[in-house]
């Protein structure tokens, strides 16, 4: 029985499943032409599979499915593991903003859940080629007049009928936008629309500064196939390059009625994740903008609070192009670490708004943040201050105690006159000595050490990921506070900076 314990505990560590039985649904896109095919993709993983029937997707009948499997085996530290995986296919043509719905598959006897999935349809401004033509290229914007530093989409389109052969990918140049702040959109996006094939290439524009600016041409070269110098066997064929360019656009740019921040239409969500906390603990603060326009050049002012430590991370910006219009959504947080009460200021910023043609306002309100077991800042600081007012009251020196003060005082002018002699003669001295006399290690010393700051800028990003980073932090701050009392570790403290370095 012994030796056939053994026999099950080797073969169970040799062969074992690294990976739970899991499923995931995946769309070839999440936005989609009108007219245009989705691709809906179910992974499972797992040894017995069993999909459910599916013959339409919301409303829409399913035109094809196909279905797949593969078995990957891995082997870490003498140790394999194997897994299964098995993929449905399904396409299907939306008519309309829809979302896919969860689907429910067996796997191994267990039931699991697809997460359901949104589809925006959208309608193509692409237009269409002449009649007798292989292939066009156009440009057009959605708007010929705006402000100076708002944002609009300008697109190029690269049409071509069904048929068209190609030696080699075309050769593009994308247009001349001077005057503008230039952001491409993702990759280029393929799609069918009256009988023609489009592949059209977006750019975000900003404009830089009130002027009258003209936008291109976009210019591609296309290598045809030329089937009169192919070979006997239709191996090699030459090219027969052909240039088109596209129109160019006129834009006009009007200066901004009134100074502002930000020019489109947004709104503004702040949050603080707790009004109370222990001294030298954190408190985030997030805020997040979002609307129509570019949010790409904008950026936070960080918080000056006295006695108070403020930390910030890099601001996550997400712009994006729907319906032909920019949609940006800007986020970031902030931190404030202190040991007695105090208060996150209010701010504002000013929008001006192109469509209302009105200045608003985006405001974040101010927090007041009290800190368990500590005195209110204002106490604090009159306590201070009162202790100041009595140090100055309490000078007053007897007679006696006044003439020895001028007594010393003529001492130690009297020896002032010899110091500068004595402290010239020392650096001359000094030139004289080899530097190679002083010992190496003090300059080690200066150079290997690492600020408190520097530490606590690294490690505080990431005081989340462990106890024992979080307690690093916490002692750090003790330290750059003055209590002498907290020891840090410094061989661990390098280790730790080193990691996220």
């Amino acid at each position: 029985m012994q030796n056939l314990g053994k026999i099950i505990i080797c073969i169970a560590a040799v062969f074992q499943f690294a990976w739970s039985a899991s499923v995931e649904a995946a769309v070839s896109g999440t936005q989609v032409v009108q007219g245009n095919p989705v691709q809906l993709q179910i992974t499972a993983i797992g040894d017995r599979v069993t999909f459910p029937d599916i013959q339409e997707i919301g409303d829409v009948p399913v035109l094809g499915q196909s279905r797949s499997s593969s078995i990957s085996i891995t082997s870490i530290n003498g140790k394999s593991s194997r897994q299964n995986r098995t993929t449905l296919l399904l396409h299907f043509i939306p008519e309309q903003n829809m979302t896919i719905p969860s689907y429910a598959v067996a796997i191994d006897g267990t039931t699991h859940q697809t997460k359901p999935i949104k589809i925006a349809v959208v309608r193509s401004a692409a237009p269409k080629m002449q009649k007798n033509t292989k292939f066009s290229l156009q440009m057009l914007a959605e708007k010929s007049e705006v402000t100076a530093g708002e944002s609009f989409v300008a697109t190029v389109y690269f049409l071509f009928a069904d048929g068209l052969r190609l030696v080699d990918n075309p050769e593009y140049k994308k247009p001349d936008f001077e005057g503008f702040f230039v952001k491409e959109v993702q990759e280029p996006k393929t799609y069918r629309k009256d009988n023609q094939n489009v592949q059209e290439l977006r750019y975000i524009l900003t404009a830089k500064q009130e002027g009258n600016y003209t936008i291109g041409p976009a210019q591609v070269n296309i290598p045809e196939q030329d089937n009169s110098t192919k070979d006997p066997f239709g191996m090699f064929m030459n090219a027969e390059w052909t240039q088109v360019a596209s129109n160019t656009l006129s834009i006009k740019v009007i200066p901004a009625p009134q100074p502002s921040d930000l020019i489109g239409a947004f709104t503004l969500q702040s949050s603080v994740d707790t009004q109370e906390a222990k001294a030298n603990k954190p408190v985030n603060l997030t805020i997040k903008i979002e609307g129509e326009g570019s949010l790409e050049a904008f950026e936070m002012l960080p918080y000056d609070i006295d006695d108070v430590t403020v930390y910030s991370d890099d601001a996550k910006i997400q712009t994006d192009v729907l319906s032909d219009s920019v949609k940006s959504v800007y986020t970031k947080s902030f931190a404030f670490i202190g040991d007695h009460d105090f208060v996150i200021p209010s701010r504002e910023f000013s929008v001006y708004n192109p469509k209302t043609k009105r200045l608003e306002k985006l405001r974040i309100p101010s927090h007041e943040i009290k800190v368990k077991g500590a005195k209110p800042l204002e106490s604090t600081k009159k306590s201070i201050a009162l202790h100041s007012v009595a140090q100055k009251e309490n000078k007053e020196e007897p007679v006696g105690d006044k003439l020895q003060a001028k007594n010393k005082d003529k001492k130690e002018l009297i020896i002032a006159w010899w110091m500068p002699i004595v402290t010239f003669i020392f650096g001359l001295a000094v030139m004289y000595v080899p530097l190679r006399g002083l010992p190496k290690w003090k300059y080690a010393a200066g150079k290997n050490s690492l600020k408190t700051s520097e530490a606590l800028k690294i490690l505080y990003p990431h005081i989340s990921k462990s106890a024992e980073i979080e307690e690093m932090v916490r002692k750090l701050y003790a330290r750059k506070n003055g209590d002498k009392s907290i020891q840090i570790d410094k061989k661990i403290l390098k280790k730790m900076v080193e990691r996220f370095s």
